[in-house]
C-alpha cells in the first residue's frame, strides 16, 4: 500500500516540530496563509509557541514520490504521556530525534519505551549537527545504550541512522553538513524502513478513536486509524463504547489529512488515518465497527495520575470582576469538555462548586489552568498534592527519577537541597566541567523545587523528571520554611507602605495595585505569616526638610506567574486565577477568623 504512518518522538526542545516543518515545506505541501506565516507550523497553539514545547499531538500528511506519509507530532514532556500513548497506536514506526550534543534525554526514554513495547520500527535521527558543540558519535553511542537498557531485541537494535540539521532543512547519512542537500534522506528512510499497513480491507470494519476535536458545523469529530476493512462517507456504522454497548449511527462526513488540513473523501481503507463526524457521544479509546459484525478493539491503557489539585469557584472579594465565566456550572462544563480529549485527566465532584482534578504532573495541571484562564474562566485552585495508594496496609507514594545537568560549581548545593527533600543520589559523573546527577525522589519532594533549582544554579542547570514507581512514603515532611506577608486591609498599595514592608521579605506587588484583606503580597523572610499594611499612606504636613525622601529605595517586586504561585503556596493558601491576574490568598481572609479556625473555635456571627 502507498501509505506510511510515522510518529515523531523526542525529548522537549530536540527539534521535532522544526523537522516536521521542513518535511511539510520541502514536500511542496500547500499550506494556509496563516500556517505559512508561522515559523513553527505545527505549534499552532499560543501556549506552545510561548513555551517552545509541543503539548497537543497533531496530524499532518505529505505526499512524496506518490506515497502518502501520515505524520504524527507527539508531545515530548512526560506530563503529557496520555497524548503520547494513544497516538502511538496510529503509527507503524517512529522517527526518534536525538540532540547531537545532549544525546537521549529522560523523556526520550519515556516515549521510546512505549514505542518499543508496541513493536514499532525506529529510525534514529541525530539532529542539530550544525551546533558548534555537536557530538554526533557520543549521541549515537548513548542512543544505542538506551535501546539496550530498554530491552530492545536484535531487530530494534539494528536501527537505521540519519543525521540532520532540521533548522536548515537538511539531512544526510553522514554527520557532515556540507554534504547535505535537502531533507530527502529522511523521506527515503521512512519509505525504506517503516512498514506499510497490513492490507486487510476484506475484514469487517474496525477503527480505534484516538483523538476528539470539535467542529462548529459537523459537531464532534473522531480521529483515528482504520485497522480493518473500508469505511465510506454516509454509511451506517456501529459505535462500541467503553461499557461495551453498541449503537448504530450514520456518518455525515468522512475526511483524511492533506497537509495540515482535512478534506472530505468518499472512501478510506485499512491503514489510513481518518476523521469522521456523525457520532455525537463518541469518546477516546472507543471503537467504530461494522454494523453486521461489531467487534471492539482493545481499550487504550493509560497510566494513572500522580498529582491532584482542588478547583473551586472564586469567592474572593474581587470575584466576578475580571472573568467572563465564573459560575460552578460553567467551570463544570469546561472540565467535562477537557475530559473528552485528555485521557490522563480525572475529575471528581466533591461538593457544590468544588472539584478534585488529577493529572500526570504539575505541568499537566498548570497547562490546563493556564488554558482555562486565557479562555476567560475565573476560579481558585489549591496546593498540588500527590496521590498515594494503599497496598497491603501500607501507604505508597509516587517516586520520580530525576536527571540533572549542572556546572560542577553548583552540584554540591543541588545534592544538599535534594537530600533534604528525601532524594537519593543514584549516580554522579562529570564530563568537561558539567556534572550529571541522577536521583530517585518522592514526587512530593519536587514540589516547589524548580524555581529554587534555577536560583541555585544561576539559571545554568537543566532538570528533567520521569515517573519511577510507587514506594513507601518516607514521611517526616517539613513544612514551608518561609511564611507569607499578608495584606491586613483592602485597598490600593502605596509606595510608602511598601517601602516600610520590603525589609520584611520579598514583595510580589507594586504600587497602585488593588489588594484585599487576606491576600498574600510577599514572602516573609522568617517562618510564619505576618500581616502587613501595604496600603499605608504618608501623612502630609507643611513641615519639610532638605533631601526628604531621596534616600528611600523601592526594590523591584518579584513577578509571580501561575507556576511560581503553585510552587509557593502552603496548605492554608489558594491561587486565585483570572484572565487578568494571578493572586495568592489565605483560605481564611480575616486574621481573627483564621486564629479561631486554628484553635477549632466556633465562628462568631
Amino acid at each position: 500500500m502507498n501509505i506510511r504512518n510515522v510518529a515523531i518522538i523526542a525529548h522537549v526542545d530536540h527539534g521535532k516540530t522544526t523537522l516536521v516543518d521542513a518535511l511539510l515545506r520541502q514536500s511542496k505541501t500547500s499550506l494556509s496563509k496563516e500556517a505559512d506565516s508561522h515559523e513553527l507550523i505545527m505549534d499552532s497553539n499560543e501556549l506552545e509557541r510561548e513555551r517552545g514545547i509541543t503539548i497537543f499531538s497533531k496530524n499532518a500528511s505529505v505526499v512524496w514520490n506518490g506515497i502518502k506519509i501520515n505524520i504524527i507530532d507527539t508531545p515530548g514532556h512526560a506530563d503529557f504521556g496520555g497524548e503520547v500513548e494513544r497516538v502511538l497506536n496510529m503509527a507503524d514506526g517512529c522517527l526518534l530525534l536525538v540532540d547531537a550534543k545532549e544525546g537521549p534525554m529522560p523523556q526520550t526514554r519515556f516515549v521510546l519505551k512505549k514505542a518499543l513495547e508496541m513493536g514499532h520500527r525506529i529510525i534514529v535521527v541525530i539532529n542539530k549537527i550544525d551546533r558548534p558543540d555537536a557530538r554526533p558519535d557520543y549521541a549515537l553511542d548513548k542512543t544505542f545504550d538506551l535501546f539496550v537498557e530498554l530491552g530492545a531485541d536484535d531487530q530494534a537494535l539494528n536501527f537505521p541512522v540519519v543525521y540532520a540539521a532540521a533548522k536548515h532543512g537538511k539531512a544526510g547519512l553522514e554527520a557532515n553538513l556540507s554534504k547535505m542537500q535537502d531533507i530527502n534522506p529522511i523521506f527515503e528512510a521512512i519509505i525504506n524502513h517503516i512498514p506499510s499497513p497490513i492490507n486487510n480491507t476484506e475484514e469487517p470494519l474496525q477503527m480505534l478513536v484516538t483523538t476528539i476535536t470539535a467542529d462548529n458545523f459537523r459537531g464532534r469529530v473522531a480521529i483515528g486509524r482504520v485497522y480493518n476493512g473500508c469505511i465510506k462517507a454516509g454509511q451506517n456504522v456501529a459505535h462500541i463504547n467503553r461499557q461495551g454497548q453498541v449503537n448504530k449511527y450514520r456518518l455525515i462526513s468522512l475526511m483524511t489529512f492533506v497537509g495540515l488540513g482535512r478534506v472530505d473523501v468518499a472512501e478510506a481503507s485499512a491503514g489510513d488515518i481518518v476523521a469522521l463526524a456523525g457520532i455525537p457521544d463518541v469518546n477516546i479509546g472507543e471503537t467504530i465497527a461494522d454494523v453486521e459484525n461489531p467487534t471492539a478493539l482493545p481499550l487504550l491503557n493509560i497510566e494513572e495520575p500522580t498529582v491532584r489539585m482542588t478547583f473551586m469557584i472564586n469567592d474572593s472579594p474581587f470575584a466576578g470582576q475580571e472573568g467572563e465565566y465564573s459560575t460552578s456550572r460553567q467551570i463544570q462544563e469546561r472540565l467535562n469538555k477537557e475530559l473528552e480529549t485528555d485521557m490522563a485527566l480525572r475529575v471528581e465532584n466533591d461538593a457544590a462548586g468544588t472539584w478534585t482534578v488529577s493529572g500526570r504532573g504539575e505541568l499537566h495541571l498548570a497547562i490546563l489552568i493556564e488554558r482555562m484562564r486565557r479562555e476567560g474562566y475565573e476560579f481558585q485552585v489549591s496546593r498540588p498534592q500527590v496521590i498515594d495508594k494503599e497496598q497491603d496496609g501500607k501507604t505508597l507514594t509516587p517516586f520520580e527519577r530525576v536527571f540533572i545537568e549542572v556546572p560542577e560549581d553548583y552540584y554540591g548545593t543541588v545534592i544538599q537541597k535534594l537530600g533534604s527533600r528525601k532524594g537519593e543520589l543514584k549516580e554522579i559523573r562529570t564530563v568537561d566541567g558539567i556534572a550529571y546527577l541522577e536521583f530517585i525522589i518522592p514526587t512530593r519532594g519536587l514540589f516547589g523545587y524548580r524555581s529554587e533549582f534555577l536560583t541555585d544554579t544561576r539559571g545554568l542547570g537543566i532538570i528533567n523528571t520521569s515517573f519511577y514507581q510507587y514506594d513507601l512514603d518516607p514521611n517526616n515532611w517539613g513544612e514551608k520554611e518561609q511564611g507569607s506577608l499578608v495584606a491586613h486591609e483592602t485597598g490600593i498599595t502605596r509606595l510608602y507602605g511598601l517601602v516600610n514592608v520590603q525589609s520584611r521579605g520579598i514583595l510580589f506587588v507594586e504600587p497602585g495595585v488593588n489588594v484585599y484583606e487576606g491576600q498574600v503580597v510577599g514572602q516573609n523572610a522568617r517562618p510564619g505569616d505576618l500581616r502587613v499594611n501595604v496600603c499605608k499612606e504618608k501623612q502630609l504636613s507643611n513641615m519639610r526638610s532638605k533631601g526628604d525622601g531621596t534616600s528611600e529605595h523601592f526594590n523591584k517586586p518579584q513577578a509571580m506567574d501561575l507556576e511560581d504561585a503553585l510552587e509557593f503556596i502552603g496548605d492554608d493558601e489558594l491561587v486565585e486565577v483570572t484572565p487578568k491576574n494571578i493572586r495568592i490568598r489565605k483560605m481564611c481572609l480575616n486574621e481573627a477568623a483564621a486564629r479561631r479556625k486554628a484553635k477549632n473555635l466556633p465562628e462568631v456571627v
